[in-house]
């Protein structure tokens, strides 16, 4: 008859070694911080670091292919799709689009509209209308995709005066 073969043992002073006190993390800077347009995404409401880096990952710096905002927000998959076909007529959400622009659109409008400010306004304007959440927001989100567009392009830092110009003196 053979020996079964025997587990390694523990022995109460075989523990494993303590870890050093390490300093505490302190937060690096992210290197989307290093990038020219940084602070232009920063500054608008609802990017903050991990948004902004990603607005400016997935739209890139060669704006070559988009003459306009609207190129943006096709790209985006938030501007609707109009199809016409004799007398009728068909209006759809966009199905091939750069889903993480649009997540990182719908964030920022969401965490835009949870903020006092015009795009709260705006937000809250469009739900009086009639529209359910996700339409208000998908409105918010197109407003405010044609903002960054138009910053980077001109290299100005976000004005909630001049994107939001009528909503405010209708207000007043």
């Amino acid at each position: 008859m053979q020996e079964e073969p025997t587990a390694p043992t523990r022995t109460p002073t075989a523990r494993c070694p303590t870890t050093p006190n390490w300093p505490a993390p302190t937060r690096t800077p992210s290197t989307a911080a290093q990038h020219p347009d940084y602070g232009i995404t920063t500054s608008f409401p609802g990017l903050g670091d991990e948004l902004g880096a990603r607005l400016l990952a997935e739209i890139g710096d060669d704006w070559a292919w988009s003459s306009e905002a609207r190129a943006l927000k096709a790209y985006a998959g938030s501007a609707s799709v109009t199809r016409a076909s004799g007398r009728s007529v068909s209006i759809t959400g966009r199905s091939i689009k750069n889903n993480r622009l649009a997540t990182t659109g719908f964030r920022q409008a969401f965490c835009a509209s949870a903020r006092a400010g015009p795009p709260r306004s705006h937000y809250h304007q469009r739900r009086d209308h009639g529209d359910r959440h996700a339409a208000a927001l998908r409105n918010l989100l197109n407003r405010m995709l044609g903002q960054p567009y138009h910053c980077l392009q001109t290299r100005q830092h976000y004005d909630p005066f001049k994107a939001f110009a009528p909503l405010l003196t209708a207000a007043a």
